[in-house]
């Protein structure tokens, strides 16, 4: 643990850091205590001004900016809010999909089956994710599509859920997929790729990037 932050880190200076999350760890800590391990606590051992702005999914990897000053934290995290910020995912997805196009349905928690979100169109709060197809190829010989995912909003659990709703599951999600399709791969196949938000000091416009690992 020691050297998680050294292994993970892309970007430092007085105000915040960007780190690549790997899959299959929290942001945060859960309710329980085997659920205490995540990222905010163990770069609070090594780093004890860490503060958090944003969140990825457990099994979700990729990048994550976290404040090191209170006027960074408020800064970014006012960015994230009013969608200043870019992001961009990469997943693989099951089935030939085709073009580009745009989901444009509400996502909303479902309290019967937590933690699982819906597609629901009745819902007050938009969700919205751009999404464009960059290859297809074949895992065990099942059609499998790479996209790149653009959500404009930050509804949780939204990727997964519009990528359902357009009926081809990113691989390997233990929620949204058939478990044919979640034994394609070893680990839910999305990726937070790219990140931009404007320096929270000097205004400059600032572009992190996290290599896909599948």
């Amino acid at each position: 643990m020691s050297n998680f932050l050294t292994e993970q880190l892309i970007h430092r200076d007085e105000d915040f850091m960007v780190i690549h999350k790997p899959a299959g760890l929290l942001t945060v800590p859960g309710k329980t205590e085997d659920l205490q391990d995540c990222v905010i606590n163990r770069l609070l051992s090594i780093e004890p001004r860490t503060l958090l702005i944003h969140r990825l999914d457990r099994d979700t990897s990729g990048i994550l900016v976290f404040g090191l000053s209170r006027w960074g934290q408020k800064n970014i995290s006012r960015q994230f809010q009013e969608r200043r910020t870019a992001k961009i995912y990469q997943a693989l997805v099951a089935g030939q999909l085709t073009g580009e196009g745009t989901v444009d349905v509400p996502v909303s928690y479902d309290p019967s089956r937590p933690p699982m979100h819906i597609a629901d169109p009745d819902h007050d709060k938009p969700a919205l994710t751009h999404w464009q197809v960059m290859e297809h190829s074949e895992i065990q010989q099942q059609p499998v599509s790479r996209v790149r995912l653009t959500p404009i909003t930050g509804r949780s659990h939204q990727l997964r859920v519009h990528m359902q709703y357009l009926g081809h599951p990113i691989l390997g999600d233990t929620l949204y997929a058939t478990a044919e399709q979640q034994q394609l791969m070893p680990r839910l196949c999305l990726h937070a790729e790219q990140l931009s938000f404007m320096h929270p000091q000097t205004g400059e416009p600032l572009q992190f990037s996290c290599p896909v690992p599948f």
